[in-house]
């Protein structure tokens, strides 16, 4: 063969040489120098979802005290009247491992034949090891590769987007996305603008091979000229050097980012909508991260809604989960009748980076 050329002098020149591979199976066509690709598929598409909750529910009456404050004021402010705060006995791997486990029997799927297990992650204490291969040892995917993924409570919708392309490029059949979190362990129970917000949780979907797509294109993007909108109170270096160390608990600019969040999530999902080439009417449901309600309410007003789509609203009762909102409210609409099989949501993620995500996807 000559000097490489165009992709279809490619092609032609390995159509004329029988020594690469017959012509009519391009997965056995490699060229010299030239290294073989996986095999794409057609679409990829959630194929069940798993979701865990810790088992102690935290009244508002529970949080108000350290911040001086009351269940009307925390309602009034956040349209939360509960979070779930997990157990000595529930960590983020076990919750991460019991969401898998119950998407996995949603889906059908062996775990043996996972082949990637994604999770999202902003709680893990552990710098080292990740997370993601003990959940994949609990759930039994010993075969798996494994990764934790890192952009807060936007976490989950980047994590599906990856599986997807994973899954249509050929690079795994099965992919595993959780998001999971213990957030409880990062609150100060003093601060006003936080105690009163988290919960923790475990939300997990399987993502497959399709005969078309069933996840749309993802609209995705991050503002890094805003890092203290979301953050640790202290990092790494004070905890060293602090005496004593500090724990490194979240602080966030509350008004600051109620204005970003309400702006930002109807723009990314009219973005994720005309991506997909779906209008508003076309929903069966809409998942944002669970933040806050009012500013679930407030993209879905913007977004022009009609009435028959669902809004999830698990906030109300769960709190902010993190990277586990929009995976666990999802398996919400699901479990409830709210949304069903073969209909279509809007999910879109935002926090702290500040980041977002959002796609449209259709209901398994």
């Amino acid at each position: 063969m000559g000097a490489p050329g165009t992709a279809n002098d490619l092609a032609n020149d390995l159509a004329d040489d029988p020594a690469d591979g017959p012509a009519d199976d391009p997965g056995t066509l490699r060229a010299p120098g030239v290294l073989r690709a996986a095999a794409p598929v057609a679409g990829a598409r959630i194929l069940g979802v798993g979701g865990y909750r810790p088992t102690r529910v935290v009244g508002n009456e529970e949080v108000a005290g350290p911040i001086d404050s009351s269940d009307e004021w925390i309602r009034r402010r956040s349209g939360i009247a509960a979070r779930r705060f997990a157990g000595p006995d529930e960590s983020l791997v076990t919750m991460a491992a019991a969401a898998a486990v119950k998407a996995l029997a949603h889906a059908g799927v062996a775990p043996e034949n996972v082949d990637t297990l994604l999770l999202a992650t902003m709680s893990h204490l552990e710098q080292s090891p990740p997370a993601a291969p003990r959940v994949a040892h609990l759930v039994g995917a010993t075969h798996a590769g494994a990764v934790d993924l890192g952009a807060a409570c936007a976490g989950f919708c980047h994590a599906l987007a990856l599986a997807d392309g994973l899954v249509r490029s050929g690079h795994s059949r099965y992919v595993v996305v959780v998001g999971a979190e213990r957030m409880s362990d990062l609150i100060d129970p003093a601060d006003r603008g936080t105690a009163f917000l988290f919960g923790d949780g475990a939300g997990a979907v399987v993502v497959g091979p399709a005969a078309r797509p069933g996840i749309g294109p993802v609209v995705w993007g991050a503002d890094g000229s805003r890092p203290g909108a979301i953050a640790h109170a202290h990092g790494w270096r004070d905890l060293r050097s602090a005496d004593p160390p500090p724990w490194p608990t979240l602080r966030m600019e509350g008004p600051a980012v109620f204005r970003w969040a309400v702006e930002t999530v109807p723009r990314v999902g009219r973005e994720a909508l005309a991506a997909a080439g779906v209008a508003p009417e076309d929903l069966a449901a809409f998942v944002p991260h669970q933040a806050n309600l009012r500013i679930v309410d407030a993209a879905a007003d913007a977004l022009k809604l009609p009435a028959s789509v669902a809004v999830a609203r698990d906030v109300v009762d769960t709190g902010n989960t993190s990277a586990a909102s929009v995976p666990l409210a999802l398996e919400r609409l699901l479990s409830e009748g709210a949304a069903g099989p073969g209909g279509l949501a809007l999910l879109v993620g935002f926090g702290a980076g500040l980041s977002f995500a959002g796609q449209v996807v259709e209901l398994p």
